[in-house]
């Protein structure tokens, strides 16, 4: 377990001042945790199940090196993001594959399978709003790429500024017309960079928003394209399980 109910919140409980909570939710990918009127929720941990277990992924002949195949690498990257109401907290997690088969080492055939073992995270997020909750699986992230100039961020020698390299400095992690597009090293004083002018969509971020192309899709809209078998299998779904203190009464001022 990587998380623990952090001292301040542990104290509060045991004094009466809080409740210990638990959310679970899973399967859709759209989840809402209430927030009652007058209280805030402090939520500190959670454990993620990811999407794809229970499946067995068959790979074809490839060269040396190979990708898995798309149904596969749907699962290999999910996003679970809280939405506050006036803040946005996104967590993007790789996810464990097993290979076996005749040798998963070559090119000959093998399959591979999603691990879909608990992830425990500690997180701090408090709102006195209710928390939209949002996963979904990322396959593609188009990227553009420049060499790094040497600047007062990125000098010489400690960094990539000035090394040549051409490196990821715009990716997209959303609808093809209109992507979040992802910039680096900063957005902050783009034209530092000469990597041209700064797209209206730019975030010094990077998550996925919900598209099916490029961007965020629903897992239980793409196990429905595998068959209804897929979707309604509980072992196929993600589940998600938050930790939270809950305060019934307004937030502190003083409060971080």
């Amino acid at each position: 377990m990587s998380w623990q109910i952090p001292t301040q919140i542990e104290q509060d409980i045991i004094a009466g001042k809080a409740t210990y909570r638990t959310f679970q939710t899973g399967s859709g990918g759209q989840s809402i945790l209430p927030v009652p009127t007058n209280s805030y929720a402090v939520i500190f941990g959670y454990d993620f199940s990811p999407a794809g277990g229970g499946i067995a992924f068959r790979n074809e002949p490839g060269g040396l090196y190979i990708l898995l195949s798309e149904a596969a690498r749907y699962f290999e990257t999910q996003q679970i993001s809280f939405y506050t109401g006036t803040d946005f907290y996104p967590f993007i997690h790789h996810v464990d594959v097993e290979c076996w088969g005749e040798d998963s080492n070559v090119v000959t055939n093998f399959n591979a399978t999603v691990v879909n073992a608990p992830i425990c995270r500690q997180v701090y997020i408090t709102s006195s709003n209710d928390v939209t909750i949002t996963h979904g699986l990322i396959l593609n992230a188009p990227a553009s790429q420049n060499a790094i100039p040497v600047t007062n961020r990125t000098p010489l020698g400690l960094t990539y500024g000035g090394s040549g390299q051409n490196t990821n400095t715009q990716t997209n992690f959303g609808p093809a017309g209109t992507p979040l597009q992802f910039m680096q090293p900063s957005v902050k004083d783009y034209a530092d960079f000469a990597f041209g002018l700064l797209p209206n969509n730019a975030d010094g971020q990077a998550f996925a928003t919900p598209d099916a192309t490029n961007g965020l899709l629903s897992a239980s809209t793409f196990l429905a394209t595998l068959g209804d078998t897929f979707r309604d299998a509980a072992a196929c779904n993600y589940f998600l399980c938050l930790h939270y203190a809950l305060y019934t009464k307004t937030i502190p001022e003083t409060r971080g």
